[in-house]
């Protein structure tokens, strides 16, 4: 039902899978011994992050954080706002922040030195990267896959909260989100 609304499947739920798989295999071997916080942000990173830890091999913790810059538009507002503060305290921890997508880059940037500032050492995985749509510099310290700039959802990205179960993601139809 779902389907007709995606103009093209961008990433399939295999490729999805097998990245997580190459990505929790390199952040086992980078991270042992140092029990990691993992920390995924609201609610986009969730089944990418429940597929990455799956395939990470050594200890870790997880916790959460809610921020926004879209505010249910399909552009940032340029304005980050926190919705959740994770539980764990970070001072002196490795904490790798789990995105769905970096897009504008001013939600992760602002994590980034908010972490930093609590004494964190901060790595970054997203498993997208859609570089033609940032404003700031940031870059991941772990990529899934690069993206065109184009208006995607599925795999825990979401257009207005809906799409986000969609098992791949697809390039979302432009009469969808221009009335």
């Amino acid at each position: 039902m779902l389907e007709q609304y995606i103009e093209k499947v961008l990433i399939s739920e295999d490729q999805i899978t097998q990245r997580a798989k190459e990505l929790g295999s390199e952040l086992t071997k980078d991270f042992e011994g140092k029990n990691p916080l993992i920390l995924g942000i609201l609610r986009g990173s969730i089944p990418f992050l429940a597929e990455l830890v799956k395939h990470i091999d050594t200890h870790v913790e997880m916790d959460f954080m809610a921020l926004s810059s879209y505010h249910g538009g399909t552009k940032s507002s340029g304005e980050v706002k926190m919705i959740m503060d994770l539980d764990t305290p970070v001072n002196g921890r490795e904490v790798i922040i789990v995105e769905d997508i970096i897009d504008t880059g001013l939600t992760l940037k602002y994590l980034r030195e908010l972490l930093e500032h609590r004494g964190a050492i901060v790595t970054i995985v997203t498993m997208l990267d859609k570089k033609a749509g940032r404003k700031v510099e940031i870059d991941p310290d772990y990529l899934g896959f690069d993206i065109p700039n184009e208006f995607v959802v599925g795999f825990g990205l979401d257009y207005d909260e809906n799409y986000r179960n969609l098992p791949y993601v697809g390039v979302l139809k432009q009469e969808v989100y221009m009335d």
